[in-house]
């Protein structure tokens, strides 16, 4: 009886095949990464001070913003001081993404889409945005455009 045992110890009862010694061995599962969780809106102006240095140094005084709300929204914000009046200025611009293009809709103006180099800029924009967020933020490459291409 107790050879039987050890045979079946030592030579095993699986059958043997050249597949069975070509399988990596499955690796240990591993933990999820430790980030901390952020809100929403933590990673909106997170998003949002990465989308501000896009377009160069500020001045002193000045605050900007620039980033993707949703899917189809994009907010352009600046702030600055008056240096004639000293009176705080700002600025708020929403491009929304639509299938026709990009429609441009800021306060006291007409709402418009937008054209030319103006539309290159914001489609350049866009796409830089989105590969600093990803790599900065998530830690992904960006492996997507921002507008759709019958917008552009």
């Amino acid at each position: 009886m107790w050879a039987k045992v050890l045979k079946q110890l030592l030579i095993g009862d699986e059958l043997i095949t050249e597949q069975s010694f070509m399988k990596p061995a499955k690796p240990a599962p591993t933990e999820p990464k430790s980030r901390p969780r952020l809100t929403e809106h933590e990673l909106i102006h997170k998003e949002s001070q990465i989308g501000a240095e896009l377009f160069g140094e500020l001045p002193e005084g000045h605050r900007r913003e620039f980033f993707n709300l949703d899917p189809s929204t994009w907010i352009w914000y600046d702030e600055w001081r008056d240096e004639l009046t000293g009176q705080n200025q700002y600025s708020t611009i929403r491009y929304e993404v639509h299938q026709q293009g990009v429609l441009k809709v800021q306060e006291g103006a007409k709402y418009e889409y937008i054209v030319g180099d103006e539309l290159a800029n914001f489609v350049q924009a866009t796409e830089a945005y989105y590969q600093n967020v990803a790599s900065r933020i998530y830690q992904e490459p960006a492996d997507y455009r921002s507008i759709p291409t019958n917008a552009v």
